[in-house]
């Protein structure tokens, strides 16, 4: 009898020093998650992105686009949203940063939309204690390994039960032996248990079964964590959040058969080193707890796809605001946008002290216009970035709501760009066929009669002079509507002229001064006066004799507007 009370007070010991042991852990992985969300909030995001995780998280995006305008594919692409995205991109779940790509890509068109999600941003930056509170829930949700959460979700509808007799009867053998062997038999009972669990731990790994599930499972342990998130509304009574909150506590009632499962499922997304994560690891490795409640689960799931997608959108929006709040603090300046009304005659864009987010050491400029814009000037003088931080900051002030200027004023506006293109070796289309398809859809969609800015960097520079120039001019000037507010960059003098009359100019310029190109990056007004790529042959050691004969070349164009044949050299 002492010795069974001994072994008996010594398991009670243990379980004892365990529960203890997942009681410090948890608060110490909670006290680890706290300090992390207080050390990256208004921080540049360290994140690393591997190849073709940004792919995945688009897929949400598409999924529900749905109807009305998004930024397309190649304008994403043309001002490298990409990397905007992940600077704005600090959320602590797969529904945050699923949203928040989304959201960059959606952009608003009315002031209701705005005034909503500006009072939620604006909420969470002004409460820090609730914002790290509704951290520490998203955090608790995480993020997948398998790419967009959306995925998997929808991948549900068509997954299929698995076989689970195997595991049926691995665990009645166990139970067998815990209970009946194990008790008249410790000593081969234990160690059939031994042998029976090892067992079971490589079938578990190498068989098919868990692979085959395997997406399915880290989705529906997302799921239960989203639902877990949802059974604390009743903890998260604020009105800034209520309408969201609100969605989640509708979406809980979906699964509410779901919530005893939620222990056994797998939960691989948790690397905070959580001790009851951990047992339960095991548990499942020995156990196979997840596959064999996996065709239950399954088929409570089944159907309710938009129920999981409107958890998903609720929780990701909460994330988003508050990631972007982040992203205010990490900018040395910004203001909120004011959306006017377009009133008759062209579009009316303001922006004050303009910088590109993306640069270590920008240079701010304003602009003003109510026509279009063609910028000239010579390589590297800052054309290009000028009209990318245009397009940019409209599609941040109609997204995040947060532009990188002092004050910026403008309608709703869709935004379009033409910029940086390349050869579709794959479609075996040529630079200037994908430039005119590029050119087209902007046309195309300045038909209608809806505020539009696009911008297009080089117009038709895939094809020669004289064409390039009698083209150009005509796509500009058809882009010259009350609706549309186009800018340009080109390096064609002569378009300058042509589009005098429809087109407002303003150049970048640059200097030599000891030998070096200095450019300051300050938008001008007026055409670009300075022709300095002859002199710079000169600086770079050219033959004398070329740098004179080409500059005579250029002074007798402007002269007469005749390129003169060159005579042999003798």
């Amino acid at each position: 009898m002492d010795a069974y009370l001994t072994a008996f007070l010594a398991a009670a010991g243990i379980l004892a020093l365990f529960l203890f042991w997942i009681i410090y852990g948890k608060r110490k992985s909670e006290r680890m998650i706290r300090k992390k969300i207080q050390r990256i909030y208004g921080q540049v995001p360290d994140r690393e992105y591997a190849a073709g995780d940004i792919e995945e998280i688009s897929h949400y995006f598409r999924r529900r686009s749905g109807t009305g305008f998004t930024i397309d594919d190649i304008t994403w692409n043309d001002l490298d949203m990409d990397r905007i995205f992940m600077l704005v991109n600090q959320t602590m779940s797969s529904p945050g940063e699923d949203f928040l790509y989304s959201m960059l890509r959606r952009p608003l068109f009315q002031k209701d939309e705005v005034q909503e999600r500006e009072a939620l941003i604006q909420f969470f930056s002004e409460n820090k204690e609730k914002r790290e509170t509704m951290q520490l829930l998203l955090a608790r949700v995480g993020k997948t390994w398998h790419g967009s959460l959306s995925d998997t979700i929808l991948a549900m509808e068509d997954a299929v039960p698995v076989s689970a007799g195997i595991h049926w009867v691995m665990l009645a053998g166990l139970l067998l032996t815990l209970f009946v062997i194990l008790p008249a038999a410790p000593l081969y009972g234990f160690l059939l248990f031994i042998v029976l669990s090892s067992l079971n731990v490589v079938i578990y790994y190498a068989g098919r079964d868990r692979k085959k599930i395997e997406p399915y499972l880290d989705c529906l342990g997302s799921l239960m964590r989203m639902l877990w998130l949802a059974g604390q509304a009743d903890a998260v009574k604020w009105p800034e959040t209520e309408k969201q909150m609100e969605k989640i506590r509708k979406g809980r009632k979906a699964f509410r058969s779901l919530k005893k499962k939620a222990f056994f499922l797998t939960s691989k997304n948790n690397s905070t080193g959580d001790p009851a994560q951990l047992l339960l690891d095991y548990l499942r490795m020995v156990f196979h707890m997840d596959i064999l409640i996996y065709n239950s689960v399954l088929k409570e799931v089944k159907g309710k796809t938009e129920a999981i997608m409107e958890l998903l959108d609720s929780l990701g929006e909460l994330d988003a605001a508050i990631s972007i709040a982040s992203f205010r603090e990490i900018l040395p300046l910004w203001s909120r946008p004011e959306f006017t009304e377009q009133s008759s005659g062209h579009i009316r864009l303001f922006a004050e002290d303009m910088y590109h987010p993306l640069l270590q050491e920008p240079v701010a400029n304003s602009v003003q216009a109510d026509r279009g814009l063609l910028v000239t000037g010579s390589n590297a003088s800052g054309k290009s970035t000028f009209l990318k931080n245009v397009a940019v900051t409209s599609i941040l002030a109609q997204t995040v709501l947060t532009c990188p200027c002092s004050s910026y004023q403008a309608p709703f506006l869709k935004v379009m760009t033409s910029m940086a293109l390349r050869d579709d070796l794959s479609g075996g289309e040529s630079y200037f066929i994908v430039e005119i398809k590029s050119l087209k859809r902007i046309l195309d969609e300045s038909k209608k009669p809806e505020p539009l800015l696009c911008i297009i960097d080089e117009v038709l520079r895939g094809t020669n002079t004289i064409e390039r120039i009698a083209a150009s001019s005509r796509i500009l000037n058809a882009l010259n509507k009350e609706w549309v507010l186009p800018f340009a960059a080109t390096h064609d003098i002569e378009l300058s002229y042509i589009l005098d009359k429809v087109y407002e100019n303003c150049h970048f310029g640059e200097k030599i001064l000891d030998n070096q190109v200095v450019f300051d990056y300050i938008l001008q007004r007026g055409r670009a006066s300075t022709r300095n790529a002859i002199r710079l042959l000169k600086i770079m050691g050219y033959d004398p004799d070329i740098v004179e004969k080409a500059a005579q070349a250029a002074g007798d164009f402007e002269k007469d507007g005749i390129w003169k044949a060159v005579e042999e050299d003798r």
